[in-house]
C-alpha cells in the first residue's frame, strides 16, 4: 500500500536524521583515531633527551586521554557498550583467564585442564561466547574461562574484543596461549591489545602517590634519583594537559607512562589500570624440534605444553598456583581434630586472621575476639594471635568468640 506524502515525509526526515547521527558518531571516532595516530607519528619523529622530555611527557599525555575518549562512549549508555565485559558470575577461589588469537589451541586446553566440554574445530572463532569451567587443585577451585579469539584492533571494538578484554579485566591471571609454531610478534601484538585497554601484564602498580588539589600549583617531591625520563617539568606539563594541580611524591625511579597511569586512575577511577600477572603458554609444541625449543625457553613467565597430548599440563597447573599466590587455610573445630579436606583459600597479597575470617563470614570479625594458630607461621604450636597476624601456607586456625 502505498503511503500518504505526509507520511512518506516523516519517514525519510527520520532515515536522514538517523544517518546523520551515525555519521556523526562514526565522524567523532575516526577523528579520535586519526588524531592518536598523528600523536603516535609525532612522538616516533622526535628526539629522545633530556631537552624534549617535557614535550614527550606532553604527547604521551595527550594519548592517554584520547584512548580513553575511544573507551568512554561505549560505557556512557545505558547498556554498558561492548567494553563490560561477558555476563560470567565469579565462582571459586580464583578466576584464569584464557585469551589469545583464534585457533591457537585455547579450547582444547580448556577441556583437557577442567574437564568442560569446550567446541574445538579446525576453523576460527569456533568459541563465540565465554565458556566457565572449573579445576581442582590442591583443594582450591579455580574457575577457568575460555574466551573467544581476539583479532588486532580488539581494544577499538573489532571482533566483540572490547567484551574478551573487558572480560580479562576481572581475572586474577590471564593465561596468553600462543601457537609457538607461529611468528613471536603474536605476543607483542596481544600486549599491545591488552595495554590499550588498561591492562598492565606482570608488572606492579608503581609507588607513586598523587593527591589533587585545589590550588597551591604543583608539589613535586623525589625519594630516589629519577634515570627514566620523570622530572618536574614533566610532571608539570602533564598535569597542565590534564588540567588539575595536586602533589606527587616518587618512593621509585619510574617512568613518564607509569606517572600518567597514576593520574588517569587518580582522575577516572572506574577506568584504572589493572595489574594482573600472565603466564605465556606455549600451545602446539609438538610440531617444533628440540632447538626450537631451546630458543623459546629463554622467553620469560612462559610455559610449553601441548594441549592435544596432555604435555606439560602439571607443570602449567603449578604455574597458575604460583602465579595466583594462593594459600591453604584449615580450620579446627573447639576440641575436634582439623579438617583438612576443605581449605579456606586466600591470596598471598593479605593473608592475615582477619582476611581469613571475611572469607569464611563477614559477621564473624565483629565478634571475634582472638585465634589460636598452629603451623609456620608461629613459633609455638599452638599460639594465641590477633587479627592482624599474617598466616602462612597450611596453617590451622581455630577462631575464638566473644
Amino acid at each position: 500500500a502505498k503511503g500518504s506524502p505526509s507520511t512518506l515525509w516523516r519517514v525519510n526526515f527520520l532515515v536522514s536524521g538517523l544517518s546523520a547521527l551515525c555519521l556523526r558518531g562514526c565522524g567523532s571516532m575516526s577523528s579520535t583515531q586519526q588524531k592518536i595516530a598523528d600523536l603516535e607519528a609525532e612522538y616516533a619523529r622526535t628526539q629522545k633527551n633530556k631537552a624534549t622530555a617535557g614535550h614527550l611527557g606532553l604527547i604521551k599525555a595527550k594519548l592517554a586521554k584520547l584512548k580513553r575518549e575511544l573507551l568512554e562512549p561505549e560505557r556512557s549508555g545505558g547498556s554498558q557498550g561492548g567494553g563490560s565485559g561477558f555476563d560470567v558470575s565469579k565462582a571459586g577461589d580464583t578466576r584464569v583467564g584464557l585469551v589469545g588469537f583464534p585457533s591457537v589451541g585455547k579450547s582444547t586446553l580448556m577441556s583437557a585442564l577442567t574437564g568442560t566440554f569446550s567446541e574445538a574445530a579446525a576453523y576460527e572463532f569456533t568459541t563465540l561466547t565465554a565458556i566457565p569451567g572449573t579445576l581442582h587443585y590442591r583443594g582450591a577451585k579455580i574457575q577457568i574461562l575460555d574466551l573467544p579469539g581476539i583479532i588486532e584492533g580488539a581494544r577499538d571494538g573489532k571482533g566483540r574484543g572490547r567484551q574478551v578484554i573487558g572480560t580479562a579485566r576481572t581475572c586474577n591471571l590471564i593465561l596468553i596461549v600462543l601457537d609457538a609454531a607461529k611468528p613471536m610478534s603474536h605476543k607483542l601484538k596481544i600486549e599491545h591489545e591488552l595495554d590499550g585497554f588498561g591492562i598492565r601484564l606482570n608488572q606492579t602498580p608503581p609507588d607513586i602517590t598523587f593527591k589533587l588539589k585545589d590550588r597551591g600549583g604543583l608539589g613535586y617531591t623525589e625519594l630516589v634519583p629519577q634515570t627514566q625520563g620523570m622530572n618536574r617539568d614533566v610532571a608539570r606539563q602533564v598535569l597542565q594537559e590534564y588540567r588539575v594541580q595536586g602533589d606527587v611524591l616518587m618512593r621509585g625511579d619510574y617512568t613518564v607512562d607509569q606517572f600518567i597511569d597514576v593520574v588517569e586512575s587518580t582522575m577516572a577511577p572506574k577506568r584504572a589500570r589493572k595489574y594482573i600477572p600472565a603466564i605465556y603458554c606455549l600451545n602446539m609444541i609438538d610440531q617444533l624440534t628440540i632447538e626450537d625449543l631451546d630458543i623459546i625457553c629463554q622467553m620469560p613467565h612462559h610455559c610449553p605444553i601441548s594441549s592435544r597430548h596432555h604435555w606439560n599440563l602439571d607443570g602449567l597447573v603449578e604455574m597458575v598456583w604460583d602465579y595466583c599466590s594462593m594459600i591453604r587455610i584449615y580450620t579446627k573445630p573447639k576440641g575436634q581434630i582439623p579438617d583438612l579436606t576443605a581449605p579456606v583459600v586466600l591470596h598471598n597479597r593479605s593473608p592475615t586472621v582477619a582476611s581469613f575470617c571475611n572469607r569464611i563470614h563477614r559477621g564473624i570479625l565483629s565478634e571475634f575476639k582472638y585465634a589460636w594458630v598452629w603451623g609456620r607461621s608461629v613459633k609455638h604450636q599452638p599460639q594465641r594471635v590477633g587479627k592482624d597476624h599474617v598466616l602462612q601456607d597450611e596453617d590451622v586456625v581455630q577462631i575464638v568468640k566473644k
